[in-house]
């Protein structure tokens, strides 16, 4: 489990089979401070009751675990956004989304 910050939406207009109707977002992962840790990448969202959009921080799970928490279990992902994160604090100092059409 990671934390991240979506910072763009992809759009596919084909998709695996299983796949149909999961929205996915693009996301930076971050490192304990808050400032980018290693490639961008696709991650799908776990469920429709979950909303975010650029700049927005998320928890991700990663590997096979990711596969597992989406609507129907064992598509082909390596991300999977499984909640909004809120805000991070991290010893007394508050992180902030550094994207634009972040949240206030």
């Amino acid at each position: 489990m990671y934390l991240a910050r979506v910072i763009g939406r992809v759009v596919a207009s084909e998709r695996y089979p299983g796949l149909e109707g999961v929205a996915l977002q693009l996301v930076q992962p971050l490192a304990e401070d808050g400032t980018d840790q290693g490639d961008a990448h696709v991650a799908a969202v776990a469920t429709s009751e979950i909303s975010v959009g650029p700049g927005d921080f998320v928890n991700c799970e990663g590997g096979r675990e990711a596969a597992l928490v989406l609507p129907e279990t064992y598509v082909p992902v390596d991300a999977a956004i499984i909640g909004f994160v809120e805000a991070v604090e991290r010893h007394g100092e508050l992180l902030r989304p550094a994207a634009e059409g972040a949240r206030s």
